[in-house]
């Protein structure tokens, strides 16, 4: 038997590199601070969750499949840290688990991922559309074809490289779209619900009802 552990997150912009502080301020100015900062809020609740819950499983059992990661061993293991010393929850809590026996696995392509890094870069520098990446005519089209061609070769990764009698933990933008590509004998278990997830960011930077972003937020911020 194969399974599977499905993580549906929303990145915090320490995730993101050089292009973190530039999409904080962009984000915040489109949102609004109040509401930015009542979003971090809740993702910080949300990754306690997500901790909370990856501390009661074996680590030693686990084989990580970690959005943005294209190496392992090693290296793998000196991108984790340089994240982590930026400020991400996400690859903190990667850390712990790797010290208590987990094992990082090279998840995505390199150069699907620097094509993406430049398209982002080209979107917050202006693009078509002033005001804000969130506005860009052509990035959401390109993007959208680069998160497909991401989303095969990451569950192509799964596929070849999960083995009998392992449980794998995928940690993927909710954003994404993997399962659908994984074989047939994989077993999944969703750890949050990536359409509700992905409902609250969505809500965040689009909608205006209050009571439906506190509700989603509350879901996202809840014990799994």
């Amino acid at each position: 038997m194969r399974k599977l552990l499905y993580v549906p997150i929303i990145h915090d912009q320490s995730d993101l590199g050089s292009l973190g502080p530039v999409l904080e301020k962009a984000s915040s100015s489109y949102v609004g601070e109040r509401r930015w900062a009542t979003h971090r809020e809740v993702l910080a609740a949300f990754w306690r969750a997500i901790e909370s819950f990856l501390d009661s499983v074996d680590a030693e059992t686990i084989r990580v499949y970690q959005d943005g990661l294209a190496a392992e061993g090693e290296l793998g293991r000196k991108v984790v840290e340089e994240a982590a010393r930026r400020g991400s929850n996400n690859h903190r809590i990667l850390l712990g688990l790797m010290a208590r026996g987990a094992e990082i696995r090279k998840t995505e392509d390199i150069s699907l991922l620097l094509e993406e890094g430049r398209q982002l870069l080209r979107a917050t520098q202006g693009g078509s559309v002033g005001g804000s990446v969130y506005d860009q005519g052509e990035f959401p089209r390109q993007k959208d074809q680069l998160t497909d061609q991401r989303d095969r070769f990451v569950a192509k990764q799964i596929n070849g490289t999960l083995r009998q009698g392992e449980t794998g933990v995928l940690i993927m933008g909710a954003d994404h779209d993997v399962l659908p590509h994984l074989a047939e004998d994989i077993i999944v278990v969703s750890v949050k619900e990536r359409e509700k997830v992905r409902a609250y960011f969505q809500e965040l930077v689009a909608g205006h009802d209050e009571a439906k972003l506190e509700g989603l937020g509350r879901y996202l911020a809840s014990p799994v």
